[in-house]
């Protein structure tokens, strides 16, 4: 039985609500143009960190199935990072160059941030921290880990660097 106290306490809510919009974050294309993520709304987003020389670096070409499947419903945004294991070293142009000569990539790559540590990328604290995305905590692992985030600028998930991008564990999120 509630003691009169307990009876006229708020009940507590399970809705975590978001500090900050994923859409007010200002980022560069890899060329230096600004992106606009609000013009996004409407499309999941799968933010994904990329390096050129890395084991996991064949991902581009399934990042870029993945975005040509699902065109109308999704963006693939590459943020190229020299974080983990140096293994990101080229410039813009050289970046551009690699992917689309051995991959053919066209989804959006964006300047080379960081992910994590003291410089990381205003995106990336949205993305990791609960604080921020309403959602979970996270740390980046390493190259090719992936966020999905909703039509709403809702954090859906992360994905390891194991997880494929045509994983079912991904795919279960898009039509």
């Amino acid at each position: 039985m509630k003691t009169a106290n307990e009876a006229k306490l708020p009940l507590k809510s399970t809705t975590r609500v978001a500090t900050s919009s994923m859409y007010d974050i200002s980022i560069n294309s890899i060329d230096g143009k600004p992106i606009r993520l609000q013009e996004f709304k409407g499309k999941k987003i799968l933010f994904v960190n990329v390096a050129s020389q890395c084991g996991f670096t064949k991902q581009y070409k399934a990042l870029q199935q993945l975005n040509d499947q699902f065109l109308d419903e999704l963006v693939v945004i590459g943020l190229p990072c020299n974080q983990f294991g140096k293994q990101e070293p080229g410039d813009s142009s050289e970046i551009v160059s690699f992917c689309e000569l051995n991959f053919g990539v066209s989804f959006l790559l964006t300047e080379k941030i960081y992910v994590k540590g003291s410089k990381q990328h205003p995106l990336y604290a949205w993305l990791t921290s609960k604080h921020l995305n309403g959602k979970k905590n996270s740390s980046v692992k390493w190259n090719f880990q992936k966020y999905l985030i909703s039509e709403k600028g809702v954090l859906i998930d992360y994905f390891y660097s194991l997880t494929k991008p045509m994983s079912s564990k991904i795919l279960k999120h898009l039509s």
